[in-house]
């Protein structure tokens, strides 16, 4: 089995419609993909629609977390999206996306930079709209060849010139949502230090004794030795590890099915979930919550 448990789609920050991501999942011949979109569960019902026969959907979004200065993410899987305390702080933390994008944009016309809320708000679309946006607007306007390259400190990394704070979840209380909706918790990316800060292996501990469920190791931003430190962790913490390529369609490099997750950790994830069931074969089966 071929496992992707990072995929990003139109619905946040990806290219991908949830429709074309599963298609294409299903093309590169993936068994089992999860939408984990930033903070929203909106793509949902399209990519549900659309499931092909022989891929599974696995439901999920990233979190975004910060604790003690350091933004990080949370991957939650298989969650029921209508727990009320969860679908609460997603909608905080999605709301407030909209004024920290127009307070970048600010920030990049002081610069001299010409984005317009029209540019990024053509670019975001339906999605909920975040810092890749603004970053594919910069390169629309020539200033940085790539995505990537926007997110230095001299444009939008954290604490970048351009950079603008967003309420994010404390990771404990994210932890807390996410099992008392019935889903699973990975703290995705976690030694991904060419984004910026990362919290210490002290955090991960904790984290792991107030209930978080697994790290994600095998991803693009991680290198070998960091990969080989965080399994080690995770065998000392009892945490499951997971691998994805943290697919965003064209705005990133990677592609579909570039890291993969074990089958058994997979099938441990789908044991540990109570809030929603994998979604199998053209849609149908026991849904999404």
């Amino acid at each position: 089995m071929r496992i992707d448990l990072h995929c990003h789609s139109t619905a946040s920050d990806g290219t991908d419609t949830p429709a074309e991501l599963v298609r294409n999942a299903a093309a590169a011949g993936l068994d089992v993909v999860a939408l984990t979109d930033h903070d929203t569960t909106r793509g949902y019902a399209e990519a549900i629609a659309a499931v092909p026969e022989g891929l599974t959907l696995v439901t999920g979004a990233e979190l975004s977390c910060r604790l003690d200065g350091v933004s990080m993410h949370m991957l939650a899987y298989l969650f029921d999206p209508e727990e009320p305390e969860l679908l609460a702080e997603r909608e905080l933390v999605r709301d407030d996306r909209v004024p920290r994008a127009h307070g970048m944009i600010a920030k990049l016309n002081e610069l001299g930079v010409p984005v317009t809320w029209e540019q990024v708000s053509r670019i975001a679309g339906d999605g909920s709209v975040g810092r890749p946006h603004v970053a594919t607007a910069l390169v629309e306007l020539g200033v940085v060849p790539t995505v990537g390259d926007a997110f230095t400190a001299d444009w939008l990394a954290d604490g970048g010139r351009a950079f603008v704070e967003k309420h994010e979840t404390d990771p404990f209380e994210a932890i807390r949502l996410i099992k008392g909706a019935g889903g699973v918790a990975v703290f995705a990316h976690p030694g991904a230090a060419k984004r910026g800060r990362t919290v210490p292996e002290s955090a991960i501990a904790k984290m792991a004794a107030a209930g978080l469920d697994g790290i994600e190791v095998d991803h693009m931003d991680h290198e070998p030795e960091t990969r080989a430190r965080l399994r080690g962790l995770a065998g000392e913490l009892g945490l499951l590890t997971t691998g994805s390529s943290d697919y965003h369609g064209s705005r990133k490099t990677c592609v579909l099915g570039e890291y993969t997750t074990d089958p058994e950790v997979y099938g441990e994830i789908t044991r540990r979930a109570t809030g929603a069931f994998p979604v199998p074969g053209t849609g149908g089966g026991r849904g999404a919550g």
